[in-house]
């Protein structure tokens, strides 16, 4: 009875072996797909962040020109602005001292070849009896009616520099995160291809969830990243 007892032991344990085998295939043929997919995705996500970290780095390249640009403009209007402040204290200078003479005609002819803001300046602080109020500004500089456009853009093509360079960094900064995503893809592609290379089925499942992991994380913050 005992040895009939273990022989249909016997025969049950090697009927449950193409079995066991059978399931370990599917399993391994799993493993595969799941493993394909997964390399096929990161292999798309790592050219698509190395793609657009290109395209940040155009951007970085274009903002910079930009703003040299803008700086060199802002450079050439405020050495204009400086060139018409001289032209205009030495216009002042002499009318100011016909003014001074009573030489009404010589001073009606500098005061038309000022220019237009530096007339409305003069006029402005002429209309304050500077000769005879105590409290009337020290000179038509000193009042608010004296404009410079030229400084005026100056200072626009100054705030527009700072603007392109302060974009420039902010694409630097993001092509440089699509670098590291690119970086984080290609850990995708190392683990889920040196599962292969295991004949542990565990080790095998242990490397691609870990690359699923990875991928999943990497895949979530580069999809929160701006597109250029």
């Amino acid at each position: 009875m005992e040895d009939a007892s273990e022989s249909k032991n016997k025969d049950i344990e090697d009927s449950a072996l193409p079995v066991q085998a059978d399931r370990q295939v599917r399993l391994d043929r799993w493993l595969e797909v799941i493993s394909a997919i997964l390399l096929s995705l990161a292999t798309v996500a790592s050219a698509w962040c190395a793609y657009q970290s290109a395209r940040w780095n155009g951007a970085q390249a274009l903002n910079f020109s930009a703003a040299n640009g803008a700086r060199t403009e802002s450079v050439r209007m405020s050495s204009a602005a400086l060139q018409y402040a001289s032209i205009d204290i030495g216009i002042f200078v002499q009318f100011m001292a016909a003014y001074s003479d009573d030489n009404m005609e010589l001073a009606e002819f500098l005061l038309d070849r000022f220019r237009p803001e530096m007339k409305t300046a003069v006029d402005a602080w002429i209309a304050t009896k500077p000769r005879t109020n105590p409290d009337a500004p020290l000179s038509p500089f000193a009042m608010p009616e004296y404009t410079s456009a030229a400084q005026d853009e100056a200072d626009r093509l100054l705030e527009i520099a700072e603007q392109k360079l302060d974009e420039a960094r902010e694409a630097n900064q993001r092509s440089d995160n699509y670098i590291l995503l690119t970086v984080l893809f290609a850990s995708v592609l190392f683990f889920g291809g040196v599962s292969t290379k295991f004949d542990t089925f565990r080790v095998r499942v242990a490397l691609i969830a870990l690359a699923m992991v990875i991928f999943t994380a990497t895949f979530i913050t580069a999809a929160t990243y701006p597109v250029y």
